[in-house]
């Protein structure tokens, strides 16, 4: 089996995160992963990168992240992949199968359209999109907002949360009431905080298709927090 990390945040895309993208990548390879996904937060989000910039320029910041983690991740042997967090109404999506380009050809798209054509847009590009957390509870999110017809799975175990709480109960429940696949996360923001997370699949991921496709095929296996509870 493989060991993925699907969703972490570095400080060069992340406001609320305090890892610099070379660092979390080292941090993965010796925590033995097989690869990660680097999902910073997205401009409508939490994100790191000024608001003022011009377009292309705050695309190529944002980037960042991932381009320093793969550059390390090439060097060390861990697989580095691109992705994207993207908010909506409080709720946050994991988007994965674009890249700097496709932001850069699409800046009304994702910042002026509706989130249902964005979703489309995406999933007809070959792109596809989890639902992450969609029932934490925390003082900033106003609501909670479910798209089942929208997504390709759902994060059923983000390894951040807090066992006792249920946010990943729920987000089981959720998946099975709607027949949507199942995949995991452990949304890291920080070094100290590796949350032991992810998924294992059965085959290795060289490409996001490759996750997608054992998605479709149910072999993902979201992994558990492994980090103790404080």
């Amino acid at each position: 089996m493989y060991k993925y990390e699907t969703h972490l945040h570095t400080r060069e895309g992340s406001a609320c995160s305090s890892a610099p993208a070379d660092e979390m990548a080292k941090a993965h390879k010796a925590a033995g992963y097989d690869g990660i996904f680097v999902t910073n937060h997205f401009f409508n989000g939490n994100t790191s990168v000024p608001r003022d910039l011009p377009w292309n320029e705050r695309v190529d910041q944002y980037c960042r992240g991932y381009e320093i983690a793969k550059e390390t991740g090439d060097r060390i042997g861990l697989k580095v992949f691109f992705g994207v967090e993207f908010c909506v109404y409080s709720s946050d999506f994991l988007i994965y199968g674009i890249d700097k380009d496709w932001i850069k050809a699409n800046e009304k798209l994702l910042m002026h359209s509706d989130e249902r054509e964005l979703f489309r847009t995406v999933r007809a590009f070959g792109g596809f999109i989890v639902h992450a957390h969609p029932f934490r509870g925390d003082p900033y999110i106003h609501h909670i907002s479910l798209y089942p017809d929208d997504i390709d799975a759902v994060e059923v175990i983000n390894a951040s949360h807090n066992p006792n709480n249920f946010y990943n109960r729920r987000a089981d429940i959720y998946a099975d009431m709607y027949g949507l696949p199942k995949t995991g996360g452990s949304d890291s923001h920080h070094l100290d905080k590796l949350f032991g997370g992810g998924i294992s699949v059965p085959e290795p991921i060289n490409s996001p298709d490759d996750y997608l496709r054992q998605i479709r095929n149910g072999t993902v296996v979201p992994l558990e927090r492994k980090l103790p509870l404080i």
